[in-house]
């Protein structure tokens, strides 16, 4: 495109390079009182100092019941990354449990970090090539499904036309239990950290520093490999 896309310029450097993307959830109670409560969780989960997204998002979710964003089903949309998502869906699951509130069903959209490929929108800032394959979401799929998610689907189209696009999502229903937590600590870590890294393999250089402090972070159980950086003024001289 001779403007960039808003992927190209601000979502995806800014955001879906760091990780963050639409989280989302529904109160299946159906209460709205069981909504207010998870906006207090969630907002407490995030540290608006850490961050401008999460600035952002904090100022977001305290306000999202003044601003009246519920149409019909409770729900709430929150743009988080990786970890946040791993500690607010803990947390949720921790309120069922203890019946502060109802069951809560996890997702988020596939205009995100690792569902989708499509590369008119979702993959539009990854510039070595593999923007125009179907891995990541293929595999984003197929790891949810095998970590154990309520609920996974594998579709095409979405936002661009039938067949210009790959997109995956997932649903995880909180009931309170164990099983759950041992559920979202292994597929919420994948689910968005499959894109962050494929984004860090293209040399986006916000994907490679979150790629390098989760490495340090969660060294005992993941190890996301990084690129090795070529000298661009080597290639320059060689002509290539």
């Amino acid at each position: 495109f001779i403007w960039p896309s808003y992927v190209e310029d601000i979502m995806g450097p800014e955001l879906f390079d760091y990780g963050f993307g639409p989280f989302r959830w529904i109160c299946l109670s159906g209460k709205h009182e069981d909504l207010i409560k998870t906006d207090k969780a969630a907002m407490d989960c995030i540290d608006p100092t850490e961050s401008v997204q999460n600035h952002d998002n904090w100022l977001w979710i305290r306000d999202a019941e003044k601003n009246a964003l519920v149409v019909g089903t409770q729900a709430r949309i929150l743009y988080q990354d990786a970890e946040g998502r791993l500690k607010i869906a803990l947390k949720f699951n921790e309120m069922v449990r203890n019946g502060e509130v109802g069951p809560i069903m996890l997702g988020r959209d596939h205009h995100d970090v690792s569902g989708t490929d499509s590369p008119f929108r979702e993959t539009a800032n990854i510039k070595d090539g593999s923007n125009i394959t179907a891995d990541m979401a293929t595999q984003c799929f197929a790891g949810n499904c095998a970590r154990g998610m309520s609920l996974v689907a594998l579709h095409n189209g979405g936002g661009v036309g039938i067949g210009k696009s790959i997109n995956g999502g997932f649903g995880m229903v909180c009931d309170g239990s164990e099983r759950v937590d041992d559920i979202v600590r292994s597929a919420m870590l994948w689910d968005v950290m499959g894109g962050v890294a494929r984004r860090a393999w293209a040399r986006n250089p916000n994907a490679m520093t979150t790629v390098d402090k989760f490495n340090k972070k969660y060294s005992d159980d993941y190890s996301i490999t990084m690129p090795y950086l070529v000298d661009d003024e080597l290639m320059k001289d060689l002509g290539l």
